[in-house]
């Protein structure tokens, strides 16, 4: 691993570590955390058999880190508002007329856009694409089994779906749309050589 990995890795670890501070809901937490945890292993496994250029490890971390954010607030509590209030000085909710917090939408986004731009030059595009909805699909599975296994308000605050039934269906579209945008990202890099 060159000193680009190994540093963004600390970066990671050190974000992973602030988030700990003082959780809010330190049970809710290490749940989503645990997810973390297997996509580091997942990491190292991958990077042991298959190194990964910096440039697809930094997009693997980027989903990581957005998670391990998104985590800290269980997702439908991320202040995001109050983020672009301190920085912009509009919340992005009254913007667009919000009523629920999207910065779920943004993680599966990111999953579909991340993980296409690293498996697209191995797979080609139809086969990434795919895997994208596929492991999308298995995410939500795996988190409605959760949320049969916990009691009801915990299972409403794992899950995060903030009374939209189409919640799931509406993830899984959107790391589909981050797959086709990271493909044509990938196409438009190509035609450019």
């Amino acid at each position: 691993m060159t000193r680009g990995h190994w540093s963004s890795l600390g970066a990671f670890l050190v974000l992973l570590a602030i988030t700990w501070w003082q959780p809010l809901w330190p049970g809710e937490q290490a749940l989503h955390t645990s997810l973390t945890v297997v996509g580091l292993v997942a990491l190292a496994w991958v990077q042991r058999r298959h190194p990964l250029p910096l440039g697809s490890w930094l997009l693997v971390l980027l989903f990581l880190s957005l998670h391990t954010v998104a985590a800290r607030w269980l997702y439908s509590s991320v202040p995001y508002d109050m983020w672009t209030d301190a920085v912009f000085g509009f919340r992005l909710s009254e913007v667009f007329s919000w009523q629920r917090n999207h910065f779920d939408r943004l993680v599966h986004f990111t999953y579909g856009l991340c993980l296409a731009g690293i498996v697209v030059g191995r797979l080609g595009w139809l086969r990434t694409l795919e895997v994208v909805v596929s492991t999308s699909a298995v995410y939500e599975l795996f988190e409605w089994g959760i949320a049969l296994a916990l009691a009801p308000d915990l299972a409403e605050a794992y899950n995060g779906q903030q009374g939209d039934m189409w919640d799931a269906h509406k993830d899984m579209a959107l790391a589909l749309l981050g797959g086709v945008v990271s493909l044509a990202l990938a196409a438009t890099r190509t035609r450019r050589r």
